[in-house]
């Protein structure tokens, strides 16, 4: 590629991510978050989902048909901080960052469920090593032109439009980052399932499962909330919940309640 295009798609692509990585102005009706609550039961490995706002937020939870915008992973204490997350941002790519970034927003721990203390550092480990990657720009063009009103895409075919990407390495976005960690231990998410005679001569009506690893690109932050291996954990209710001792005001009624 001849450097003044290359300085060219450098210069379309930050003021792209310049633009894309703003707050909007949208409310959630979803309750916040309190980060407190939220730090007191996650464990190194736990996914967390993010209900963003900024301008990139609305087309990816359009096309993923979810309020999840976002994913990052818990990965616990590691060198210069304390109680880290890796996330893919996406102006400054794989980093680490502390709860303060989630502040006032909506999120869910995804828990993994099962694995062993090797596992979960080998996962942690995956994605703090690519700390320094950049994020996929080419997806968010494919966002892009999935969202052009000329020319829709079938409800089928989305995901494979969010998977596109560039294929380079060292670039990543933030679902199919956590997914590849996952999938380097053989954790499953939503794996393909394959239904075959088990060949048991005795029960010939039997039918075993078989599982098919799925691509790693086609994963979308919604796949963690629906997958049957991964636990909802509310910190609501972890800290001990008691409607009980919930404060009542009975004098007045809301519009819409």
């Amino acid at each position: 590629m001849n450097r003044p295009l290359e300085s060219l798609q450098r210069w379309i692509g930050d003021r792209l991510s310049r633009y894309l990585s703003q707050r909007t102005r949208a409310r959630s009706s979803s309750a916040r978050t309190d980060v407190t609550l939220l730090m007191a039961c996650l464990r190194p490995g736990d996914v967390l989902l993010v209900e963003g706002r900024t301008r990139i937020s609305a087309p990816i939870k359009y096309l993923t048909q979810s309020i999840w915008s976002h994913a990052a992973i818990y990965v616990g204490d590691m060198p210069g901080r304390a109680r880290a997350f890796i996330e893919v941002d996406l102006r400054e790519g794989v980093r680490a960052v502390g709860v303060d970034a989630y502040a006032g927003l909506h999120c869910r721990i995804c828990r993994p469920v099962g694995m062993t203390a090797v596992e979960t550092e080998a996962v942690v480990s995956f994605v703090t090593q690519r700390i320094g990657y950049r994020y996929d720009l080419k997806n968010v063009f494919d966002l892009a032109r999935y969202l052009l009103p000329f020319a829709p895409v079938p409800p089928h075919l989305r995901r494979r439009m969010i998977a596109l990407g560039s294929g380079d390495p060292t670039r990543a976005i933030c679902s199919t980052l956590i997914a590849q960690a996952f999938e380097s231990v053989r954790y499953p998410i939503l794996p393909i399932i394959e239904r075959v005679p088990s060949g048991d001569p005795l029960h010939p009506d039997c039918i075993e499962e078989i599982l098919h690893v799925r691509s790693y690109t086609l994963y979308v932050p919604r796949d963690f909330d629906v997958s049957p291996y991964f636990a909802i954990v509310k910190p609501t209710l972890a800290s001990g919940f008691d409607f009980r001792r919930l404060a009542w005001d009975d004098t007045l009624t809301l519009p819409g309640a």
